[in-house]
């Protein structure tokens, strides 16, 4: 199958549900991103900073673009004139550097709260409860230029089924309680970014809004 079908693959799985697909795009070269866009992707997700800010200026403008990766403060710089969404927010010192650069730009820059779920300690993210002070702290209360708009977590890399629905539904509940103590009224606060080429369906059963797949489109990481 070319990247085009299985582009149009995932889109029909995600047809009649409130997901959307965001395309990984880390290592592959900006013809076979411009081939994704052709078929019709328009979220495109990247872990690395450097990577991220070399694709852009080479592709669409309406690409909205996804840092899935563990970020480093001092490199929020080099995207904030575009990223669209941060999904990996693991601090209150990352959220206000982006204040700072998406000022700059005099534009908001999305975020999803990145929550540690996995039985692997090699994944990064917050607890609840350090989530519940980050959103209690009167620095975050004082952002102007970044947006929460859900939560974010990368699960076990496990076959275990079970597992992977008791983690994605922590993750669900972690967003419900955020969504009715924190931002009841406000419309943005929708994601659940879950699910990856070889869980997406069990993802999109628990709740997923976005699933985050490379290798299923693309083929193997270069």
């Amino acid at each position: 199958m070319s990247i085009s079908d299985k582009i149009q693959f995932f889109e029909s799985q995600l047809a009649g549900t409130n997901c959307r697909l965001v395309t990984v795009t880390k290592t592959h070269p900006v013809e076979r991103l411009q081939e994704a866009y052709d078929a019709g992707a328009r979220l495109f997700g990247e872990n690395k900073v450097q990577e991220m800010a070399a694709k852009q200026p080479e592709l669409p403008a309406n690409i909205e673009w996804h840092l899935i990766g563990h970020l480093q403060t001092n490199k929020v710089k080099y995207i904030a004139p575009f990223v669209h969404t941060i999904q990996s927010v693991d601090s209150l010192k990352l959220l206000l550097e982006m204040e700072k650069q998406a000022a700059k730009h005099n534009r908001v820059i999305n975020g999803l709260l990145q929550f540690h779920i996995a039985a692997e300690e090699t994944k990064t993210g917050l607890t609840f409860a350090e989530a519940e002070e980050i959103l209690q702290s009167e620095a975050f209360k004082g952002l102007q230029h970044v947006r929460l708009t859900g939560v974010m977590a990368i699960a076990t890399n496990t076959p275990d089924e079970a597992q992977l629905r008791r983690e994605f539904s922590e993750l669900r509940g972690y967003f419900e309680q955020l969504k009715s103590r924190y931002f009841a009224g406000e419309e943005a606060f929708r994601e659940i970014s879950m699910g990856m080429s070889s869980d997406y369906q069990l993802a999109i059963a628990e709740g997923s809004t976005l699933i985050r797949v490379g290798s299923a489109i693309f083929g193997s990481r270069n």
